[in-house]
């Protein structure tokens, strides 16, 4: 019976390694398919030859589906030829009327175009300390030392519509939904700290108050506690009928300090509501009045004293893929329709970066997207098209910089994709035998554990290993 055991073990290893890649994945997919978990969901998967394109293996791959977040490659690559991987978003503060003595009698006010960073602190140049330490002392540079509580905002070429269309209720009251304006700050997100105690269903208090973005009686507070490891399970619902936004969901018994975020439903407000402070205390502002939302027009003549620019684009690039924030995307889709258009819109930068596809030789209606980011489920792409960004992206100068901006998962270079139902990864990955291979792989519809389908994923691309 041993004999006959070795003989069989044999045969299978000599019949795996003989196979070619195409017959491993085509298998692969045939088990994939066959699971439980996809009994009605779809595969959309295309592997080509990283050098030379040809195709490898194509299942589904001209199938529109949900890309989730690996929509953001036809973002990055296309903002990278569009604007240039060197470009730097810019902040003006003015002023306008005369300064009497140390004394502005007219008001401030600020002119952006879209950046996701301004005072976020993934970079030492972008924190908010750093950015009032400059908008100050330009002040104190300009004579300004006295001014009125009066501010504004030129958003005359941006959409004052922050949240793209698509997108839904449980989504755009959390912090990965925040929506993006033309003077963005602190990536437009803001805490919310929860205390749970050791009683599993009971309901969570709120620890202090929230921000200058939110005021902390803004809430009402439905969140309970859940079992130890039961993870962060908490969502912020922005008001429909109402004033004040709603927590629902579940935490971790026995936590302290539980922090859950949410987005700001006024960028541009939440950042003066925060420098009226600064200019408070240094004496610059005599008083302050809370104002959630600043006054907006366009200003025909100013002073501009002070621009501030933004980490360059490669930079932003660089968290956009690496972090999946979608704020990002949200502000280059913008910020291309107002660099090629004057005017920033979402529908003009998704028309924009369509059309730039397009004339890459990819299909319109291979890229049917919504957004600049992959957060809406009403997107819809193919495998074929993510993979021909891919390709497309080897052969540009600014590679490098998309590359190192890519993930890393199961050991491989790749973008991943979430939403619900939805799991996704486009990349790249050189084999043992050292062929270099671009691969999307999206499945939508699956039920059941994220976690498990995740792992028959990996399985499926460890083929290409």
């Amino acid at each position: 019976m041993r004999k006959y055991l070795l003989v069989f073990v044999f045969f299978n290893m000599q019949y795996g390694y003989g196979q070619t890649v195409k017959e491993k994945l085509s298998l692969a997919v045939k088990q994939l398919e066959a699971d439980s978990q996809l009994r009605h969901a779809l595969v959309g998967f295309c592997v080509v030859d990283g050098k030379t394109g040809k195709l490898v293996y194509e299942h589904n791959a001209q199938m529109g589906l949900a890309p989730a977040s690996t929509q953001k490659l036809f973002t990055s690559c296309a903002a990278f030829d569009l604007l240039g991987k060197d470009f730097r978003f810019k902040t003006e503060m003015g002023y306008t009327g005369s300064i009497l003595k140390d004394s502005l009698n007219g008001f401030i006010y600020f002119k952006g175009n879209g950046d996701p960073s301004f005072g976020s602190s993934r970079y030492a140049s972008t924190a908010p300390d750093k950015v009032f330490h400059a908008l100050t002392g330009a002040l104190r540079i300009a004579g300004i030392k006295k001014i009125a509580d009066v501010f504004y905002l030129d958003d005359a070429g941006f959409d004052k519509a922050a949240i793209p269309d698509g997108w839904i209720w449980q989504d755009i009251g959390n912090y990965y939904g925040a929506g993006a304006w033309s003077v963005n700050w602190k990536e437009n997100q803001y805490d919310v700290v929860l205390s749970s105690g050791d009683v599993l269903g009971k309901q969570v208090g709120m620890n202090a108050g929230a921000t200058n973005a939110i005021s902390h009686n803004s809430f009402i507070n439905t969140i309970s506690s859940e079992e130890a490891g039961s993870g962060d399970n908490a969502y912020i619902y922005f008001p429909l009928e109402d004033t004040l936004f709603m927590l629902r969901g579940t935490i971790p018994v026995n936590e302290k300090h539980f922090s859950i975020s949410g987005a700001s439903t006024n960028g541009p407000g939440y950042f003066v509501n925060d420098f009226r402070q600064v200019l408070h205390k240094e004496g610059i502002l005599q008083t302050v009045e809370r104002r959630r939302y600043m006054m907006t027009q366009h200003i025909e003549a100013g002073n501009i004293i002070y621009s501030y620019y933004s980490p360059p684009l490669d930079s932003i690039v660089y968290w956009f893929l690496k972090k999946s924030i979608n704020l990002y995307g949200e502000a280059l889709i913008k910020t291309i329709a107002y660099e090629k258009s004057g005017f920033g819109s979402t529908e003009k930068g998704v028309e924009l970066v369509k059309n730039f596809w397009q004339e890459k030789g990819i299909e319109k209606s291979a890229v049917n997207i919504v957004d600049g980011s992959g957060l809406s489920p009403q997107n819809r792409v193919t495998a074929d098209a993510l993979v021909k960004v891919l390709q497309y992206a080897k052969n540009r100068a600014w590679f490098n910089a998309f590359f190192s901006a890519l993930p890393e998962f199961n050991g491989m270079k790749m973008k991943s994709g979430s939403i619900s139902g939805v799991r996704a990864y486009a990349g790249y990955q050189v084999s043992k035998a050292g062929t270099a291979y671009s691969f999307a792989l999206i499945i939508n519809n699956y039920n059941g554990d994220a976690g498990s389908v995740i792992n028959k994923m990996y399985r499926l691309l460890d083929n290409l290993k």
